[in-house]
């Protein structure tokens, strides 16, 4: 009994990082006890496999494995050395692209394939030599057009989407009839959609042309719901007509034809992280800086790009001095109106 007595002050007495190290870290799991690593789900996101957030899903959902031992947990740090599977494929690193498209009417925003389930082109149909895999960044309707960014960073993916973020979104908007003081002011405060949620109020508006029968408005957004214009239109009495995404933060499509895109440089990278609040410079393996404009598929656009709105863009004059501002409040990048 006295023995086991002075066992136990032995233990007591024993400091307690001997009494904690000497199990170690368990043998073939991620090597997070030994360095700090990457987060898992970054590394995923990084990699171009999904956003930060699906990518935290895919975890949970014990479709993971890191040296050969499924990891549940969110925040497990993995090494560089470390072997990574996601539903039975090993990562491997990719490089990053980063593509700035002016996406034409007639095409679906989605990364199914070239074609949707309506046999309907998507813009990965005009796509040529990209390589790597990449996905739209967020949406714009079939019958919108303008600034689309395509990339298979899913980390950037999650910043500029993300509502939490804000980032600047400016559109060029023709919308129905003349819009009186009152009803713009009352679209840059927030409207009330039909489902009952408010709009936040919008960062910019413009009135950058007016006839008789239409408005063409410049507005900038900082949040994205779904069909958000065409429902705000609804809400004030004015069809949305057109919509033109003009500009996304500090990136404008001007130089860019319909269905072409480009390259982005790191320094515009950078600026789209800046844009989200993470002022960061872009990480090794992007893809090499600015080229010019490339037409997308081939010389001809397919049937249904031909009536692509730019009859509308010739059409309607630059203002120049006209341009009437609502609220006083400034912050939209400087394009040619509308379009």
């Amino acid at each position: 009994m006295a023995g086991a007595s002075k066992s136990r002050q032995r233990k007591r007495a024993e400091p307690r990082s001997r009494r904690t190290n000497r199990k170690g870290p368990a043998a073939g799991g991620p090597s997070e006890q030994l360095e700090p690593g990457i987060r898992l789900q970054k590394l995923l996101a990084q990699a171009g496999i999904a956003s930060r957030r699906a990518a935290e899903q895919l975890i949970t959902a014990g479709r993971v494995r890191v040296n050969d031992r499924v990891v549940t947990r969110l925040g497990t740090r993995v090494q560089h050395r470390d072997r990574v599977v996601v539903d039975g494929r090993e990562l491997r690193a990719e490089r990053l692209v980063y593509l700035l498209m002016n996406k034409p009417d007639g095409v679906v925003c989605s990364a199914e394939g070239r074609f949707d389930a309506r046999n309907r082109p998507t813009v990965l149909s005009l796509l040529r030599g990209v390589e790597g895999r990449v996905y739209p960044v967020g949406r714009l309707d079939y019958h919108s057009r303008g600034a689309l960014i395509l990339t298979n960073d899913g980390e950037l993916t999650d910043l500029l989407t993300h509502p939490r973020h804000h980032v600047p979104k400016t559109y060029h908007v023709k919308l129905q009839g003349q819009l009186d003081a009152a009803v713009l002011e009352h679209l840059l405060a927030g409207v009330r959609l039909e489902d009952g949620s408010m709009t936040a109020p919008l960062g910019e508006l413009s009135v950058v042309r007016e006839t008789k029968t239409n408005t063409w408005l410049q507005m900038t957004l900082h949040e994205g719901k779904n069909q958000q214009i065409r429902r705000m239109g609804e809400a004030i009495g004015h069809s949305v007509l057109k919509i033109i995404r003009v500009a996304i933060a500090d990136l404008t499509i001007e130089g860019l034809e319909d269905g072409h895109y480009r390259r982005l440089g790191e320094a515009e990278v950078a600026g789209l992280r800046l844009a989200a609040g993470e002022p960061r410079q872009p990480r090794r393996g992007s893809s090499r800086a600015s080229e010019g404009p490339r037409q997308a598929e081939g010389s001809r656009q397919p049937e249904t790009h031909r009536s692509s709105g730019r009859r509308a863009v010739r059409g309607a004059r630059k203002t120049g001095g006209n341009t009437r501002r609502v609220g006083g409040r400034s912050g939209g990048p400087r394009t040619r109106s509308p379009g």
